[in-house]
C-alpha cells in the first residue's frame, strides 16, 4: 500500500466517496485536521491517516458543498441578467 503523505489544502477522498480537504497538519503532534465537503471538521492521528485507504483527488467543482445554501441563493443560474441590461445594438437601431 502506498503512503500517502498529508499536504494542507490537497482533497483526498475514501474509498466509500467521502472528500475532504487537509486543513492543517502539526508534525509535533503527529495530527492532521481534515474538513469534509459538507463542512464538518476532524482531527486523525498520524497512525490513523496511515492506515487510511486514501486517493489524492481533485477539489470539487461545486465550492457550496460546506455552505448550507441552495442553488438559487448564490445566483448561478439566474437568467434575467440580459433583461435587466437589454441589447445595446437595439438602441442603435431605434434611435
Amino acid at each position: 500500500m502506498k503512503q500517502i503523505n498529508p499536504v494542507v489544502g490537497d482533497w483526498y477522498k475514501r474509498p466509500g466517496g467521502n472528500l475532504f480537504e487537509v486543513v492543517a497538519y502539526d508534525e509535533d503532534d503527529a495530527t492532521i485536521e481534515v474538513q469534509h465537503y459538507d463542512g464538518t471538521v476532524e482531527e486523525y492521528e498520524m497512525e490513523a491517516w496511515r492506515e487510511m485507504f486514501l486517493t489524492q483527488v481533485e477539489p470539487p467543482e461545486d465550492w457550496s458543498g460546506s455552505f448550507d445554501m441552495e442553488r438559487e441563493d448564490y445566483g448561478v443560474d439566474r437568467e434575467d441578467g440580459a433583461e435587466r441590461f437589454g441589447n445595446p445594438l437595439e438602441d442603435l437601431l431605434n434611435s
